[in-house]
């Protein structure tokens, strides 16, 4: 395998939530990243937020793929006649309604002999190592640039796009996962049942939040309510079932170092914040037994939340078993959709979610919900898109492994599945991509003279390891033409800055590309 030192094992450096400056590896922090584009408008300079919020038009009009391909253009409204297509010229002024209509099929197709010669300058390494690259054309599938594109790779956590098209296959975009108080033993016992939500929080409900969309604050008050109602005073027992989950909650094809400097966690159908002490951070030391943590963290808010209405709780928690058949349920609190969800893993690389996702996938299919369950329900959802993967190897579902082997093409045909295929679930993927110079990952990139002209337009899943590099996206280019790519670099010096570059001048040139029309 590239990227292996003398002594047969490589360290990795695994981005925190996609860069994952945890140790020093030439990496500037990054700010944690919100959904969507709000809460860093204010950080861009205007002339840059006029170029992006016009160009986060375009991904908003790839929501279903008939009208997606059919006639006519967009441009920007009361604007001169352009030198440069309409989706990238600046509008006049800034308008945060994001519809345009759709893209024009007969816009003319890059010959692939151009596209090639422009990417071949470009994508070279900074140092040691060398890089894979497939382009394809959007509606067609036809190839514009093959460097090795067949050749497996470590993609790093370009691996979430194929958890994010199984987890909207396989359970499904507008699905919820209820966290649920159920009634055990005895009526004095009560049972806090995971039911996959991770993204708990630890105050009231925030419907309009992805991260705390369901809190324990609001569980444990209408638990409260409802043991009120049953004259139940307790003392109350609190128990945790969290046996959703299977098998070992660690994968052991992940280094300790990485689990000790917070890359993941233990993975348990339960947790607050992705298994994070606060919603805000995004580095060091994660709870080793999120789910407990949580169970714990509920039973604090039924004391404060029982304490007016004269209900006591027994300190400590204790695992056990719900009941089986019709269960008793005193309260419940609802998820976030998995589609909010997915976004939200894709925008800022949560390792955490993407590896419960996938056992949630697994558990859809009748799978185990453990590591192997989601490693080969990922694997048999991406088969069934009609993506070959005969020669696909997955070691977990986030791209921590350094055992993942996928080659570029392959997830160029995810991405087209995603942008253009026939399901239109995949389309909920859409949002997630982050935006270069924008959001998630992408946030602090395309910002020199050489990128720039990306900005806004390029959105791609990025993927960081020791001696990987990975962006996998798409872009809409100068004619108007929708393009998928996926650029992978292997074996490449660790620290070395020009290999990000080269990814980001690579997706730049896709995006200004006026290439000959085929």
């Amino acid at each position: 395998m590239t990227g292996v030192d003398k002594a047969g094992a490589e360290r990795q450096a695994p981005e925190q939530q996609e860069t994952h400056a945890l140790r020093p590896r030439n990496r500037r922090p990054r700010r944690p990243a919100k959904p969507g584009p709000k809460g860093v408008v204010r950080s861009l300079p205007l002339v840059l937020l006029a170029v992006v919020i016009a160009a986060l038009a375009v991904p908003m009009g790839l929501g279903v793929a008939p009208g997606f391909f059919g006639p006519g253009v967009f441009g920007v409204a009361g604007a001169p006649a352009p030198t440069v297509p309409a989706w990238q010229q600046v509008p006049k002024q800034l308008n945060r309604t994001q519809v345009v209509g759709p893209l024009d099929a007969s816009a003319p197709v890059p010959l692939a002999a151009d596209v090639t010669s422009q990417l071949n300058a470009l994508l070279t390494p900074d140092g040691g190592g060398d890089f894979t690259g497939f382009v394809e054309d959007a509606l067609t599938g036809l190839p514009l640039y093959d460097r090795d594109g067949a050749k497996n790779r470590v993609p790093a956590s370009n691996m979430k796009l194929l958890t994010a098209v199984s987890a909207l296959r396989a359970i499904g975009p507008e699905t919820r996962f209820t966290t649920r108080v159920l009634v055990g033993a005895t009526p004095s016992t009560i049972i806090l049942g995971a039911g996959g939500d991770v993204l708990l929080g630890d105050g009231p409900s925030r419907p309009n939040d992805v991260l705390g969309h369901a809190g324990l604050e609001t569980l444990a008050a209408d638990a409260v309510k409802a043991l009120q109602d049953r004259g139940v005073k307790g003392p109350v027992t609190v128990q945790l079932d969290d046996g959703l989950f299977t098998g070992p909650a660690l994968n052991p094809a992940w280094s300790p170092d990485d689990v000790a400097a917070g890359e993941t966690a233990p993975i348990h159908p339960l947790a607050l914040n992705s298994a994070r002490t606060s919603p805000g951070a995004t580095t060091g030391p994660r709870p080793q037994d999120a789910a407990l943590a949580a169970a714990e963290a509920f039973a604090g808010k039924l004391q404060a939340a029982g304490a007016a209405a004269g209900i006591t709780v027994v300190p400590g928690v204790e695992r056990a078993t719900a009941p089986a058949g019709k269960q008793d349920v005193l309260a419940g609190v609802l998820s976030a959709t998995v589609r909010e969800q997915v976004d939200l893993m894709l925008e800022t690389s949560d390792n955490y979610l993407a590896e419960v996702f996938g056992r949630l996938a697994a558990l859809s299919m009748g799978k185990p919900g453990s590591n192997d369950g989601a490693t080969a329900a990922v694997s048999a959802q991406v088969a069934e898109l009609g993506i070959a993967t005969d020669s696909m190897h997955l070691a977990d579902v986030s791209g921590l492994a350094l055992g993942n082997q996928v080659s570029a093409r392959q997830f160029a045909d995810v991405v087209r599945a995603i942008t253009s295929g026939p399901d239109t679930r995949l389309r909920a993927a859409l949002a997630g991509f982050p935006v270069a110079g924008l959001t998630g990952t992408l946030g602090d990139r395309y910002v020199d003279a050489t990128t720039s002209q990306g900005a806004g337009l390029v959105r791609a899943k990025t993927g960081t390891l020791n001696s990987v590099i990975a962006l996998s996206g798409y872009v809409v280019d100068a004619n108007g033409r929708l393009l998928v790519f996926s650029f992978i670099g292997n074996g490449l010096t660790p620290g070395a800055t020009g290999n990000k570059v080269a990814l980001d001048r690579s997706a730049t040139a896709l995006a200004s590309c006026g290439c000959r029309a085929g």
